[in-house]
């Protein structure tokens, strides 16, 4: 091999050398001014998960708590379908 078989490699390799670098930096200076986070939520969440049990390896039961009241969801069959609200 001669110099100048090996020069495009060695330019294409420092090439992506750098383009590595710079994704590294980039991504460090995204994390520290908060770039690409959810915004913080203002007041309480109207809506989660309270229980999740699996009938079988493709239906679960749902508690979900909306609002204060719960719903029994049944999901994974051929429809979901809302079993019905607790008092």
């Amino acid at each position: 091999m001669t110099d100048m078989d090996t020069l495009p490699w060695l330019l294409a390799a420092g090439a992506l050398a750098g383009m590595v670098a710079l994704l590294l930096l980039l991504g460090r200076a995204a994390r520290r001014f908060g770039l690409g986070q959810a915004a913080p939520r203002s007041g309480p969440r109207r809506l989660a998960i309270q229980d999740s049990l699996a009938l079988d390896p493709r239906r679960r039961l749902l508690l979900v708590r909306c609002d204060g009241r719960e719903v029994v969801l049944l999901t994974g069959g051929a429809t979901d379908q809302v079993v019905g609200w607790l008092p």
